[in-house]
């Protein structure tokens, strides 16, 4: 599978959207644990996010089945906080609030895992300086290696005093990661359909792919054998968001040239019964 001159640098990842069976149990985990903002919400949706930006949308699916050990779904959704006392911050909200399931020095980035109360996968991370990032060949090196957390709580005594209260507003969702049941297949779509860089693979169970010299915008993983596509609770879509319309167009012929089908309203790709929806600038919710 070949690189192509891939999408502008500047996309990023824009929203994500969650199936959800109790929307105002989860939706308040998000608040009070992660640190987001209730933004908007009716009866069946609640939008969340940072200062005045939605990053996730929350959707009211009761009847829904969960998510079966055999289905793709999602991994996690990697909320990226702007500085190192920031995640000392969080990581303090968290502990004082839920469950750790982990917390990982990944050379590029510092990160805490935890999971919603409908089993979500979470990630609250920083990055670290890109002058300290090792690359070669394209790629960057990226690997697990235990993280001081106590060190970490030390930088949250440097936050400014209003951070208790939630995650900065300059928080963005800066990553998702996937679980697939064809990682070649997978690895097609974002890198030959929508453009994206290979940025490391990982022991040919793992893919992590890029807009430009960021270290992943999407992790592709096999880690658990999922066999199914997802058709219940979970992710439902997320957004790949482009600089402009000009991207946006030459991002879906891209798509088209390459044999995908791109939904004609809402601009998206299926993977695994996940929807990629492409969207310029802030997009809409």
């Amino acid at each position: 599978m070949g690189e192509t001159d891939g999408i502008p640098p500047s996309t990023a990842i824009g929203r994500v959207s969650l199936r959800v069976a109790d929307i105002e149990t989860v939706a308040t985990f998000y608040e009070t644990v992660v640190g987001l903002r209730r933004l908007r919400e009716s009866a069946d949706r609640v939008v969340l996010g940072a200062g005045e930006e939605p990053l996730l949308v929350l959707s009211a699916a009761p009847d829904a089945p969960a998510r079966t050990r055999e289905e793709a779904g999602l991994f996690h959704t990697a909320f990226l906080v702007p500085s190192r006392e920031a995640l000392g911050v969080a990581l303090e909200r968290i502990e004082a609030t839920a469950t750790l399931t982990g917390a990982s020095d990944h050379l590029v980035s510092e990160a805490l895992y935890l999971r919603d109360p409908e089993g979500n996968g979470v990630e609250v991370y920083c990055d670290t300086p890109r002058s300290e990032w090792q690359e070669g060949d394209g790629e960057v090196a990226i690997d697990s290696r235990p993280l001081d957390l106590a060190d970490l709580r030390a930088h949250a005594s440097r936050a400014d005093a209003t951070a208790a209260e939630g995650v900065p507003a300059a928080t963005t969702v800066g990553h998702v990661h996937l679980e697939v049941t064809d990682l070649p297949a997978a690895q097609s779509l974002f890198v030959d359909g929508i453009g994206m860089r290979v940025r490391q693979t990982w022991n040919e169970s793992a893919t992590f792919v890029a807009a430009g010299d960021y270290h992943h915008h999407v992790g592709l993983n096999t880690w658990n054998d999922r066999t199914e596509p997802q058709r219940g609770r979970g992710l439902d879509w997320f957004e790949i968001r482009l600089p402009d319309a000009e991207a946006l167009a030459a991002t879906r012929e891209r798509l088209r040239s390459a044999g995908y089908d791109v939904d004609e309203a809402t601009d998206a790709v299926t993977v695994d019964g996940m929807e990629c929806r492409l969207v310029a600038g802030d997009g809409s919710i």
